[in-house]
């Protein structure tokens, strides 16, 4: 088993369980040096003073906030020690919410909770008492001096928790001007519909994946044995005016799912069934 973030325990009322936080995400993406084009070798990056040019040493960095343009208060130790809230070992839920009131966009990084030894019984039984609770325990923890606000929910057999943003960080939707529905038409809508319901397919994560990485290490591979990949050069499809919605809607349902012409629809738009709206994630992963 990897080793773990960090470990401590989740507590609910008197109840705590010991536990270990894995990260459930892993980035595939390959990472590179800046290099030297001259030697290829690898280039380091120094700290430098803007004013006078010269490197600056760790023991010679303090920290600072910039309150206005070029103009700072520096923080110190003892500062961030006074902000610094308990440091606890706990993730400690607050609240059991109903997965569905919460907005996908509070939600960051997952990981796994997994039980300590001596803790696999009470574990299992959160775990089930959230299951069939159907709702979203919503928490706070420590972790790299940090506080975080975290959801803890139930997937499969484990217990994830996610890192959320605070309500605050996210941007006030009000700000945006958004059209209206009035402006649809019945006739485009249903047109939209028979689009959406022709794309239609069960969710399987493992058919979307990342094109720009695949051909990203084709190359690299090539260039390890000392070879030049050629891969089939793509093109930007050129933005469509939006002249007339309806004869793009018709062209899109020719096309059918794959790209190919499938049969004509008829002059009349299809008169499609409406597709009920997507359960949230938070709901489906709870249930």
């Amino acid at each position: 088993m990897p080793r773990p973030l960090w470990k401590g325990s989740i507590s609910f009322g008197l109840v705590s369980i010991p536990i270990a936080l894995h990260t459930a995400v892993r980035d595939h993406r390959p990472k590179f040096r800046m290099l030297h084009a001259k030697d290829k070798s690898p280039v380091k990056f120094q700290r430098v003073c803007q004013r006078d040019g010269s490197p600056v040493a760790w023991e010679d960095l303090v920290k600072g906030y910039e309150y206005a343009k070029g103009h700072f208060v520096v923080l110190s130790k003892e500062d961030f020690q006074a902000a610094a809230v308990e440091k606890t070992r706990t993730v400690d839920i607050i609240d059991f919410v109903k997965a569905e009131a919460v907005d996908d966009r509070f939600f960051e990084t997952p990981y796994y909770l997994v039980p300590a030894k001596g803790g696999e019984r009470a574990y299992a039984l959160l775990r089930e008492a959230i299951r069939d609770s159907k709702r979203v325990g919503i928490a706070k923890f420590i972790m790299r001096e940090a506080q975080h606000l975290a959801a803890v929910e139930v997937i499969e057999d484990a217990i994830v928790l996610s890192v959320m943003r605070f309500a605050d960080e996210l941007v006030d939707v009000t700000q945006f001007d958004f059209p209206a529905a009035r402006n649809v038409r019945p006739s485009e809508l249903e047109m939209a519909k028979a689009l959406v319901n022709s794309l239609a397919a069960d969710w399987d994560p493992t058919k979307y994946t990342d094109q720009y990485r695949e051909n990203l290490m084709r190359i690299i591979k090539g260039k390890v044995k000392g070879k030049n990949v050629s891969l089939q050069p793509t093109t930007e499809p050129r933005q469509a005016e939006v002249a007339d919605l309806m004869e793009r809607l018709r062209r899109s349902l020719e096309k059918g799912p794959g790209g190919k012409r499938s049969a004509r629809p008829s002059a009349r738009p299809v008169r499609a069934k409406a597709t009920p709206r997507a359960p949230s994630r938070r709901k489906k992963h709870a249930a």
